[in-house]
């Protein structure tokens, strides 16, 4: 039986989407470097990543057993409206939002900045 070359070519075409979104290796390494200085300024203990059909998520914690005290998220369908990245305070409200993951992690910066001199 001969394979019809224009159903070969939607089929090769990257037909399929991801199963899951998830973070880049600069991503993550920004994210954790970022982790690994709060964690020596003593603020966070742990933390935790979770990737779904739609959205990445990276939670700080103070300890384990707490709700986190950050989530870091990454939700790509909201590209085009108010950027992919926002990050999430301890009681889900939303504190920042931003197209780079490093407009939103400032919040998050200037906080290590005031913990490390004060």
């Amino acid at each position: 039986m001969a394979i019809d070359q224009t159903n070969l070519a939607s089929f090769t075409r990257g037909a399929s989407k991801p199963t899951q979104v998830g973070f880049e290796r600069k991503e993550i390494e920004k994210i954790l470097g970022l982790y690994g200085r709060m964690v020596a300024a003593g603020n966070w203990r742990d933390y935790a990543m979770d990737m779904r059909k739609d959205v990445a998520i990276f939670a700080a914690f103070r300890r384990a057993s707490e709700r986190p005290q950050i989530r870091i998220e990454k939700r790509p369908a909201d590209r085009n409206k108010q950027g992919m990245w926002s990050l999430h305070g301890e009681h889900g409200q939303v504190l920042k939002r931003g197209h780079e993951l490093s407009g939103v992690l400032s919040p998050v910066e200037r906080q290590l900045v005031k913990l490390v001199s004060g």
